[in-house]
């Protein structure tokens, strides 16, 4: 018998069409100004190709040279404006979707957990992520 998976969900309203949303979720230059957890922390590189059998890699480190670490994984699913699926090089799955809300743009993230981290950390983790994302999106909106 195969054991279940503990998932986690996070998710986020962001005010943004879902257009922008996509844009800044998927283009590596946006990546870099958001894929971090906190302030002390940084996404120097990402490389992105949305689509099924597509990779992506976005390294993350520490700003003061103390830790760092590869995000990366293979698309298995892609719809546009809608949902991404991938695997992460560590075998998890992650699920992401993207819908319309009367406030712009909701973001559901739903995704297995490691083995090293407690659960709450991680997914406190993945939600601050998810909260740099907002403020990166609303932030570009304004310009």
């Amino acid at each position: 018998m195969k054991a279940m998976k503990t998932i986690i969900t996070v998710e986020q309203v962001i005010h943004a069409p879902i257009e922008k949303v996509w844009e800044c979720w998927t283009v590596p230059s946006h990546i870099v100004q958001w894929c971090h957890a906190s302030d002390d922390w940084e996404a120097p590189d990402a490389e992105n190709d949305v689509c099924v059998g597509g990779t992506f890699n976005t390294t993350m480190r520490a700003k003061d040279g103390s830790a760092s670490f590869d995000f990366a994984g293979v698309y298995t699913r892609v719809k546009q404006f809608a949902l991404i699926e991938y695997d992460i090089n560590d075998g998890r799955h992650v699920i992401i979707q993207f819908a319309k809300h009367p406030n712009g743009t909701k973001i559901i993230e739903i995704f297995e957990i490691e083995k090293i981290n407690p659960p709450p950390l991680q997914k406190s983790g993945w939600q601050a992520i998810l909260n740099n994302f907002k403020k990166h999106v609303e932030k570009s909106m304004k310009k």
